[in-house]
């Protein structure tokens, strides 16, 4: 089992944290190999930026995604970039507040960014929104080994809510569930 998630946006939405935490929790599982990588344009803010995790049951021999199972983008260039590197039973999952050409019918288009507004007042906050909604769809890892991940990952100040953020996503994610294959 050789499973591939890339995390696509821009400097700043806190994608490669989330790759970070989401790496830390399937390491967290017996028996699973994991890698991360990270990629970031020059800029701090805006620039592209991508975070890659790699899980396994047996050694990783490449770190990076070839094909990816999950896509999550976060802005429009990233889906134009990375869209065709999904296979083709991938799950994409757009935030359709930035993203709004998506080229495959059963695209997740979900308003990542004003569901983190809406839980915690914030837009920096749609990573963690994303993450649960990740941690829903596939299964990949748990949502416990993924808050205990976020917990020791994210500062006192901040971690609640982060932990509010990854929650309300994780529920988006049972709604979705529900209405797959009716046209996301």
């Amino acid at each position: 089992m050789r499973y591939e998630i890339r995390l696509a946006g821009e400097g700043g939405q806190g994608l490669i944290l989330a790759g970070v935490i989401l790496a830390e929790a399937a390491s967290a599982t017996e028996g699973m190999c994991v890698a991360q990588t990270q990629s970031y344009g020059p800029e701090a803010r805006g620039g592209a930026s991508r975070s890659e995790v790699v899980i396994s049951d047996q050694e990783i021999d490449y770190p990076r995604v070839v094909e990816a199972d999950v896509l999550l983008a976060m802005s429009q260039e990233a889906h134009d970039r990375f869209g065709a590197q999904l296979k083709e039973d991938g799950l994409l999952l757009v935030d359709s507040i930035l993203v709004h050409k998506v080229d495959r019918v059963s695209a997740h288009r979900v308003p990542i960014t004003r569901l983190a507004e809406e839980a915690t007042g914030d837009r920096v906050a749609a990573n963690m929104v994303a993450l649960g909604l990740i941690v829903g769809l596939t299964g990949v890892v748990s949502a416990e080994a993924t808050e205990a991940a976020l917990s020791s990952r994210v500062p006192g100040s901040a971690r609640e809510g982060n932990l509010r953020a990854f929650r309300v996503g994780l529920s988006a994610s049972h709604g979705l569930r529900c209405s797959a294959g009716h046209g996301n």
